[in-house]
């Protein structure tokens, strides 16, 4: 899902990502409840007509973003006491009032909230915190309308795999429409990402989506769709592109680079996105030295489609029973990719 933060993929129309292929989007609950307001998305027709987009959007709960505030929020067990980042204003969040927020929105998918473990933290503040997300999930899961609109619990637990598994237990009981996996990638290292991910997505139940949240370095989604995930967020395509950082088959292009002063030659010669098609590195270096904003759009599109075109081929293998092969094959091209086409320097892999 490319995220659509303030219900916008930055520089992006809804017209380009349709183009692009994106089949549903993310938006935030935290920042749609400060400004413009839940209720006035409401009363405008909701959050699709709002942004003119006919497909699916998630809303996360706005819970990592309030616990990012640090010093700015008090945790009680009704709820989260912040004050906004822009006025300094202060609100109240319960979980009940989160689901509020998100029916009035009128999201497809709704998130319950959760707190969001910090890392590292000790086994007792780990199962503290995951009681606490216990309690509001189940806190939502009442709160929720008659509404088709479904809600996901999340899990967490920490790096703590027994009270992850503890949480798979306590969630499931309460049956929600979809689970995430929460709390990963925030500064623990791979293997102990990829180690909790392999553990946690095959004992999810298997007749409901799985959702790993912000992780999406392309090796990294196809890690974890080996294991079983099926959905995920993440920002790095479209705040890589308006860093000068472009995915490709072949690896990662700083076009920022002198090197691409005067390279004529599009980003990936075989790319059928729109600025593959129309414009040469060198333009696009250009535009990125002069921080020209078309530079930013020219980008994020190249990079959203790169991810579509990426999770297309992996939808693909599933249904043909070759995943397994389709992962040997990319990962093998990646490794073989510090060239790029005729000789320029690429980044060695796309990990990040």
């Amino acid at each position: 899902m490319p995220v659509g933060t303030q219900a916008t993929v930055k520089s992006l129309t809804a017209e380009d990502l349709a183009t692009l292929g994106a089949e549903m989007i993310l938006a935030n609950t935290y920042h749609l409840y400060l400004r413009p307001g839940h209720e006035t998305i409401e009363r405008l027709g909701g959050l699709h007509r709002f942004m003119q987009w006919d497909r699916p959007i998630l809303t996360d709960s706005g819970g990592y973003q309030i616990f990012s505030l640090g010093e700015l929020v008090n945790v009680h067990d009704d709820g989260v006491t912040f004050q906004s980042h822009i006025d300094g204003s202060k609100h109240f969040l319960s979980p009940k009032k989160v689901i509020e927020i998100q029916e009035c929105l009128g999201a497809d998918v709704m998130m319950c909230l959760d707190e969001c473990t910090p890392y590292p933290a000790t086994r007792e503040e780990t199962l503290q915190s995951l009681q606490l997300t216990t309690q509001w999930a189940r806190q939502c899961r009442e709160s929720k309308g008659t509404s088709r609109q479904s809600l996901y619990g999340i899990i967490q637990g920490g790096m703590y795999l027994d009270l992850r598994e503890q949480s798979v237990v306590d969630l499931t009981e309460l049956d929600f429409d979809g689970y995430a996996l929460g709390g990963l990638s925030v500064g623990e290292d791979k293997a102990t990402m990829y180690k909790i991910i392999a553990k946690i997505a095959p004992i999810l139940p298997h007749e409901k989506p799985r959702y790993l949240m912000g992780v999406g370095t392309p090796e990294d989604i196809l890690s974890a769709v080996q294991m079983g995930v099926d959905l995920f967020d993440c920002v790095l395509p479209t705040r890589n592109a308006r860093n000068g950082l472009l995915f490709t088959r072949f690896g990662r292009m700083p076009i920022k680079n002198a090197q691409y002063t005067r390279d004529a030659r599009p980003i990936d010669e075989k790319c059928q996105c729109y600025t593959c098609r129309r414009y040469s590195r060198a333009y696009l270096r250009h535009l990125f030295t002069t921080r020209e904003i078309l530079g930013y759009r020219l980008n994020t599109i190249h990079n959203l489609f790169y991810y579509m075109e990426f999770m297309a081929l992996i939808r693909q293998a599933i249904s043909e029973n070759r995943l397994a092969a389709l992962a040997a094959a990319v990962m093998e091209e990646w490794k073989g990719g510090s060239k790029n086409q005729e000789g320029g320097e690429t980044e060695r892999t796309m990990v990040g």
